[in-house]
């Protein structure tokens, strides 16, 4: 895709499912690259010889996330790339979420990505070539999103901040979004009912298949690849051709059952 050599990459939620597979391929691509989370991996995050920095924090916490760009300034003197990707939420109804809960998940889902990346500013401006920023949105964000309504709206806004970054911050930091649609990893298998729900989820979809980790990891180097060096301020959407409309099944279906 392109040769990384030199690059500084720090990608949030660098543990994770999604996560390792984006700094797998980072570290493939010869980046050095910090993985951070709040607990450490039982395995290194690794590829090809290279083994990320893991470090340890809670990025929700906005003098924990200071403290990581100090921590990336001091051991490796520049950052050129940052990937938001650390997120999540779990399902529940909107009538039945706390009010902490509800906090805790845009706190996650926005707050965090926007406050590391005003403090990642500074070392990404001198970026030889440009600072690139992704953010790891979600198709819930660009839909209605029931039972995940904090989750969405959090989404949502971190696909608005991308745009609203990308103009204000080019032409030294190019920003941008992957919104990401459905995932095949064992919780999704877990909420769509076990593996034959999951695989009726996933024959919905134009491509007949979930994204992987690494269809993921894909897009994120196309974005901080300099084939990309035009490309700031937009929402790619990795989501297998998109949702087909449940109102199209339901008429597939009734026209079978004639």
């Amino acid at each position: 895709m392109s040769d990384l050599s030199g690059k500084v990459c720090l990608v949030t939620g660098g543990a994770g499912h999604i996560g390792r597979a984006i700094c797998e391929s980072l570290l493939a691509q010869g980046a050095e690259v910090i993985a951070v989370g709040r607990r450490e991996p039982a395995e290194p995050v690794a590829s090809q010889g290279s083994e990320a920095t893991f470090y340890s924090a809670d990025i929700r916490d906005p003098a924990a996330s200071q403290a990581l760009i100090e921590f990336v300034a001091e051991r490796f003197g520049r950052l050129d790339i940052l990937v938001n990707n650390a997120g999540g939420g779990p399902p529940v109804a909107a009538a039945h979420a706390s009010a902490e809960l509800t906090q805790k998940i845009i706190s996650l889902n926005l707050l965090a990505p926007l406050v590391l990346s005003q403090q990642a500013h500074p070392l990404l401006t001198k970026a030889s070539g440009g600072g690139a920023i992704v953010n790891i949105a979600s198709v819930s964000g660009a839909r209605p999103s029931p039972g995940t309504a904090a989750y969405g709206a959090a989404k949502a806004g971190l696909l608005n901040v991308t745009k609203s970054l990308a103009m204000e911050w080019g032409p030294q930091i190019r920003v941008n979004a992957l919104i990401v649609g459905l995932v095949h990893n064992e919780a999704g298998v877990e909420h769509y009912g076990g593996e034959e729900g999951f695989k009726r989820v996933a024959d919905m979809l134009p491509l007949k298949r979930m994204a992987s980790p690494q269809d993921v990891a894909n897009a994120v180097l196309l974005m901080c690849s300099d084939r990309a060096s035009y490309i700031s301020g937009a929402n790619l959407e990795v989501d297998g051709g998109g949702e087909v409309p449940v109102f199209l099944h339901l008429a597939n279906e009734s026209s079978k059952a004639k």
